[in-house]
């Protein structure tokens, strides 16, 4: 027999942020697109609430503790180095590879740090862990 109503309303609110689209099938026990529909719905409910709900960590930030330090267009030495990034610049940590970590670049950097080629598009690069320590 399938969920109807207030049924369906109450499992849905139920849901814990992060829930897939197979837990919302077998919970509910709807078939054809209205379960799509109704997983769609729920998954991107839980989400925005957790957002909205200031549950996500916070974003890793690193900051350069020496005069300069390299950012480079690839994780490693060999690729171009894109800017010097000065003293107690504060980057976010989008992503890793194995020693190095990939950062967001900012136009201040532009400002502030000097630029080794002129970058366009790049609105990120990747700086060796050594260079930097976590930001407080």
């Amino acid at each position: 027999m399938p969920v109807r109503g207030a049924a369906v309303n109450q499992s849905l609110t139920r849901l814990a942020p992060g829930s897939t689209i197979r837990a919302v099938q077998t919970s509910l026990r709807l078939s054809g697109w209205r379960l799509t529909l109704c997983a769609l719905i729920a998954a991107v409910s839980a989400t925005l609430s957790a957002q909205s709900a200031g549950t996500q960590p916070p974003a890793e930030r690193v900051r350069v503790p020496t005069s300069h330090a390299n950012v480079h267009m690839g994780p490693n030495t060999t690729t171009e180095v894109l800017v010097l990034v000065p003293r107690d610049s504060v980057l976010a940590v989008l992503g890793r590879d194995k020693e190095w970590i990939q950062v967001r670049l900012t136009p201040e950097l532009r400002k502030t740090g000097m630029v080794m080629r002129w970058y366009k598009n790049e609105d990120r690069g990747w700086m060796h862990d050594s260079t930097v320590v976590p930001a407080k």
